[in-house]
């Protein structure tokens, strides 16, 4: 009976462990005030030093029986649970308010008595030294969460940068901005040159990000310096050969070909309705005139090409053929001479 009961304890210690270490990385010190002078009032108008207890997940955790100590004494492993317990401040049980829903926040005065209600603690607080704060389980043995807090000026407080990831980077917040009981609100108060210094603190990224604009502006220098003297060399280019042969306005060359074009259709029309002029011939003169006008070796003309063909008659099959006939003219029939007889022969 007894081998049963201590296994089912056994049991039950190891089932338990997974819980315990989920809740020791959920409940976290958040913000904590050494001199308070200003800002928070307990309900006997008393400003004690004071310290913020977060649950930073979304499951319900219940901190009562958990240990608050500012003792670093505690932190000797061959100290006893009772000798340890002396140096520690229990957070009382019977108050709703110590179980934690996710994402709420607890404060407890600190240096006060705990008599005058259940978030007064008598953890002693010496604003003149360096703080170190620790929060322990209800066994007294497992440190869940701890902080040292430097020497603060009056109602300045020490707390978590709320949403940096790892959860561990800490600051210094002004008395204007120092929230208990409420999440930390650290984001603006970092400037772009402190949040850069605080990532960069080697100088690594300053100095790739100086080197990567100096060689761009060097590139986007030599492209232009580039593709300004290839316009430069092409006008140059242009330059001679407009000095060598001079080029004509091209409105007025656009206009000569129009001309030309339509002077050349009405001789083309007007050559292939005349049968005795051969179109190759018209072709002809129109490349030669074309090609005068382009070398500009010719007169100034209208620039319309007129040929008309004109007949003269050398060609007419009848007057060709008039040596070999003679014309057949009637003779009087008194002048007609009869051949006599030697004649006949």
């Amino acid at each position: 009976m007894k081998r049963f009961a201590f296994l089912s304890g056994l049991l039950l210690a190891l089932a338990s462990q997974p819980a315990l270490a989920q809740m020791d990385a959920s409940i976290k010190l958040n913000e904590v005030m050494t001199t308070n002078e200003t800002s928070l009032i307990d309900e006997y108008g008393a400003h004690n030093a004071w310290v913020e207890i977060a649950n930073i997940s979304h499951s319900t955790y219940n901190i009562r029986g958990m240990y608050l100590t500012t003792d670093r004494s505690v932190l000797d492993r061959k100290m006893s649970v009772p000798e340890r317990v002396k140096r520690m401040s229990q957070i009382p049980n019977g108050d709703e308010r110590t179980n934690l829903s996710g994402q709420q926040l607890i404060v407890f005065q600190l240096n006060s008595l705990p008599t005058q209600g259940t978030l007064h603690l008598s953890v002693p607080v010496d604003a003149e030294e360096p703080l170190w704060i620790a929060l322990y389980n209800g066994n007294a043995t497992q440190l869940i969460d701890s902080i040292t807090v430097p020497v603060l000026k009056t109602d300045q407080s020490f707390a978590r940068i709320a949403n940096n990831g790892t959860g561990q980077d800490w600051e210094v917040k002004s008395a204007d901005r120092v929230t208990p009981g409420i999440q930390n609100q650290t984001i603006v108060s970092e400037s772009k040159v402190a949040k850069f210094k605080r990532e960069d603190p080697y100088g690594f990224g300053m100095a790739i990000m100086a080197m990567g604009i100096v060689f761009s502006c060097l590139a986007l220098l030599w492209i232009t310096f580039t593709l300004f003297g290839m316009v430069m060399r092409h006008a140059e280019t242009a330059k001679k050969v407009a000095n060598k042969q001079p080029i004509k306005p091209i409105t007025k060359t656009v206009e000569k070909t129009v001309e030309v074009a339509h002077a050349t259709s009405n001789v083309l029309k007007e050559g292939f309705d005349k049968r005795g002029i051969d179109m190759e011939v018209y072709m002809a003169v129109i490349g030669l005139a074309l090609r005068q006008y382009e070398d500009d070796i010719h007169d100034v003309e209208s620039g319309v090409i007129t040929i008309k063909p004109k007949d003269t008659g050398w060609d007419d099959e009848y007057s060709q053929m008039t040596h070999l006939h003679e014309p057949l003219i009637p003779l009087n029939p008194m002048e007609q001479h009869i051949p006599t007889g030697p004649e006949l022969h």
